[in-house]
């Protein structure tokens, strides 16, 4: 393919070190509500939450209260990791032969076979039940200290202005603009005239009023009332009247679950991840499978070639074998924070709709876009990820909490299948290459995010590539936006005392914000 983009460009941003906390995501009005709930005297659980209901309003194309998730924490106290697993499940009624399979393969996350009409992408149809807000009321509840209104207090605010509209929002919007014109209130919130906004300059902003009143009701009536009071029985009654089989049993029997971390050792490196149906098992199992062939030190042509045969292995597993089997209790677009405070507590939060815009449906009668979880599933039957009811989806995001003698950290990273690869790489370049964050945002990756092909970023080192192409299937790829071959990572460090705080250099939007940039009351 031509490529007409500069090849001396150069993009960096410095990590941000500061004594107070930090937060780093994927949207600076967002980063900033967090560090707000900081400076106000709250700890790395009250920004998480804060900032997560504020990023579900300016980015909504990739998170919101329609999607689910996935959080940790790390007490600096005790060092104790907790986990809670708010992903998305498939509605009980959800009949597996209204997905048929017909020529052709989807364009989307996965490249599954196409379904008819494309009725797992997008639509009524493509909806699972969500998780968001379960999972922050949870959380909140057992570590955090600002009340549930305060922490929507921000989203609301946001909302009230709504989306900033510069270029990078108005790439997300005419990328899907097509889809978007086919919901009536998702085309009346980013479109006009059926096409993206062409003004950009003097500034403007797409406010969405009904959200700014569903996040006042939730904030008034509770986080359950998403689920079984007034405000559930309007989700059902939209996403019923958009094709979907979303129930009112379905939100009142949703609750966010608690479940114990998986810890994989490299070293004197702790790697905590959740366990079950997310890309924690995958990254562990390709971290175990490292043997000795990389001991530390700058990431080199050893690094390169243990991880991509590591992850290849890991893949192969992955693809074959994982899948919620007849809905057992067991074991994206996304976007993800990264939160450290005062204190050295950590959270590492990765939430999503799955697909940029999820299902492409805003709820009319209360502004909410829906996720298009059911597109985690294979249509094909008989395999362990196959689509069928009462389902917890296979996820690919995988927020890691890391832990070494001299330092402990928190990353994750948007990106679908690829956030696995870069959680892997960058958990090893922290917790055994010894990596400042600085250097090891900056550093070039590879990705893996199957087992057939290793896509290598140019700026390697020649000799890497080389070595690589020895023994792998290779491509190259440039690092960019779009396509962002190698996923959007945001982490945040403490050592020594001091907290550091990095981002993706290449996210337009990302930013790592301290408390001590937010003015004082």
């Amino acid at each position: 393919m031509a490529d007409s983009f500069s090849h001396q460009q150069t993009v960096t941003k410095p990590a941000v070190v500061s004594a107070g906390g930090i937060v780093a995501a994927q949207n600076r009005l967002a980063a900033q509500a967090g560090a707000a709930a900081l400076a106000g005297g709250g700890n790395a659980v009250d920004a998480a939450v804060a900032t997560a209901f504020a990023i579900g309003v300016v980015e909504p194309w990739m998170s919101g209260v329609g999607g689910g998730g996935l959080l940790l924490h790390r007490d600096a106290a005790s060092g104790r990791v907790r986990a809670w697993d708010f992903g998305m499940r498939t509605p009980k009624a959800l009949d597996p032969a209204g997905y048929p399979v017909v020529e052709g393969e989807d364009a989307d996350l996965f490249g599954w076979p196409l379904v008819k009409d494309s009725r797992n992408l997008r639509g009524g149809t493509a909806i699972a039940v969500p998780g968001q807000v379960a999972g922050m009321a949870a959380v909140l509840q057992a570590l955090g200290t600002l009340s549930w209104e305060a922490a929507l207090a921000p989203a609301i605010l946001l909302a009230e202005r709504g989306v900033p509209l510069d270029w990078f929002s108005l790439l997300q919007i005419a990328q899907h603009s097509g889809d978007l014109a086919q919901n009536e209130a998702s085309a009346a919130l980013y479109l006009r005239d059926g096409h993206p906004p062409a003004q950009l300059q003097p500034a403007v902003c797409l406010p969405n009023s009904k959200l700014r009143e569903t996040l006042q009701h939730l904030a008034k009536a509770g986080a359950r009332d998403f689920y079984e009071g007034e405000l559930a029985a309007r989700i059902v009654a939209d996403v019923q009247a958009a094709g979907g089989c979303l129930s009112a049993e379905d939100l009142r029997g949703y609750q966010a679950r608690e479940v114990e971390p998986l810890t994989v050792s490299r070293g004197q490196a702790a790697l905590h991840v959740l366990p079950e149906l997310n890309g924690g098992p995958t990254l562990a199992r390709a971290v175990t499978r490292l043997g000795e062939s990389w001991t530390g030190g700058a990431p080199d042509g050893a690094f390169y070639l243990a991880v991509a045969e590591a992850l290849r292995e890991a893949f192969a597993h992955r693809l074959s074998h994982l899948g919620d089997v007849d809905g057992a209790r067991g074991p994206s677009c996304t976007t993800h924070i990264s939160v450290v405070d005062r204190a050295g507590n950590m959270v590492t939060l990765t939430q999503t709709l799955l697909s940029v815009f999820g299902s492409k449906v805003t709820l009319p009668s209360s502004g909410i876009l829906m996720n298009n979880g059911i597109n985690w599933f294979d249509p094909r039957p008989g395999r362990p990820n196959s689509l069928g009811p009462d389902k917890r989806t296979l996820s690919n995001y995988v927020p890691v909490l890391g832990v070494t003698p001299e330092r402990s950290f928190a990353i994750g990273a948007s990106g679908g299948r690829k956030i696995i690869p870069a959680m892997t790489q960058l958990g090893l370049m922290l917790g055994v290459g010894g990596m400042t964050l600085e250097e090891a945002l900056h550093q070039p990756r590879i990705d893996v995010s199957g087992p057939d092909l290793v896509t290598v970023d140019p700026r390697l080192d020649p000799s890497i590539r080389s070595a690589l192409a020895a023994v792998h299937p290779v491509q190259t790829g440039a690092a960019g936006f779009a396509p962002n071959n190698y996923a959007t990572a945001l982490a945040v460090l403490r050592e020594q005392g001091r907290n550091h705080g990095a981002v993706e250099p290449l996210h337009p939007w990302a930013e790592a914000v301290s408390e001590d940039e937010v003015p004082s009351a």
